[in-house]
């Protein structure tokens, strides 16, 4: 059996090609707002409203040559490690996400990042409505393709049927393709290899470079995390972690 492993890297590629191009200006348009609250030494939220969704907080947070100040909300009810089944109910669960907004020190104003691959959950739309309630400014990272095409009365949906592209100030389009995988093989109905995770981190890491570049054309020096597995890199993180432990939670 042939196994079509160049078949995904091609198809990839496709798809991070068509988010460099195509959501080029959506991503300055959030690197804009990232870049003023970095220079107005505020910082970045980021949340993963849901199952491997979280992963794209994380790609944020303390990562080596990722920007410092950003404040992950990192959620243990709708972690995998806490259960795989427990989070897709969480997620699903009315109310939840408002709570786990209300338990992070968000203020008006801030900026919140709100990535889900699908952008339909209750807890993604609750949180996105939450957020403009609070007079934040919110940017969302999502697939139109996929929102759209899932029915208003899906169980996984919000009670409002509406989409994270239809509620934030900035949406960024991943690209997901409907169905998240891509493979397909001979006498199999489902799909392999999912892409979610890369369109996410992609278009994260996209949002990054654009920020950082805007900080250093308005005169400013970027606060980027170094490895702390290269020689220097705990040292040169140190002063970091102490500025900002008392306003991260997770840094801590």
């Amino acid at each position: 059996m042939e196994i079509k492993t160049e078949f995904y890297l091609k198809k990839v590629t496709e798809i991070l090609e068509k988010i460099e191009k195509e959501s080029c200006e959506s991503i300055t348009q959030a690197a804009e707002l990232m870049s003023e609250a970095i220079v107005a030494d505020k910082l970045i939220h980021v949340v993963g409203t849901g199952g491997h969704s979280n992963i794209g907080a994380m790609e944020l947070f303390w990562r080596s040559g990722g920007l410092v100040p950003i404040n992950a909300l990192l959620d243990p009810g709708i972690d995998l490690a806490h259960g795989a089944k427990h989070s897709s109910i969480m997620e699903r669960t009315l109310g939840y996400g408002k709570s786990v907004l209300e338990s992070y020190d968000l203020k008006e104003g801030d900026i919140l990042i709100i990535v889900n691959a699908y952008g339909i959950n209750t807890m993604t739309i609750e949180i996105a409505l939450e957020s403009k309630k609070k007079g934040l400014k919110t940017i969302g990272v999502g697939s139109t393709t996929f929102a759209d095409f899932v029915s208003k009365s899906h169980p996984a949906r919000h009670p409002s049927g509406k989409n994270l592209h239809e509620v934030v100030d900035i949406f960024v389009d991943n690209h997901m393709p409907l169905g998240d995988a891509v493979v397909e093989f001979d006498n199999l109905e489902q799909k392999v290899a999912p892409v979610s995770t890369l369109c996410n981190s992609f278009t994260l890491n996209l949002m990054v470079i654009k920020t950082v570049g805007k900080i250093l054309a308005k005169g400013g020096i970027p606060p980027i995390w170094m490895s702390s597995n290269l020689p220097g890199g705990d040292e040169a993180n140190r002063d970091f972690e102490e500025k900002y432990a008392a306003r991260i939670r997770h840094l801590r």
